[in-house]
């Protein structure tokens, strides 16, 4: 996902998306641990994706205030 992107939706979808990332990096880890992982480049997308969304949230939260 490109800060593009991420910047074009709404607060409401960046929450959304951020909760289905949260809920894939939890299943990634246990993968990992299990050592059932076959792409473990996905685990390094998932973590950026997340800070990406983490951080637009947060500018438009200081931009707001």
């Amino acid at each position: 996902m490109k800060v593009v992107d991420v910047r074009a939706k709404t607060d409401d979808e960046l929450t959304e998306q951020l909760a289905v990332f949260g809920r894939e990096i939890f299943n990634l880890r246990f993968q990992r641990a299990n050592g059932q992982l076959e792409n473990t480049a996905r685990v390094r997308q998932v973590r950026r994706d997340i800070a990406r969304i983490k951080t637009v949230l947060g500018e438009r939260h200081r931009k707001a205030s």
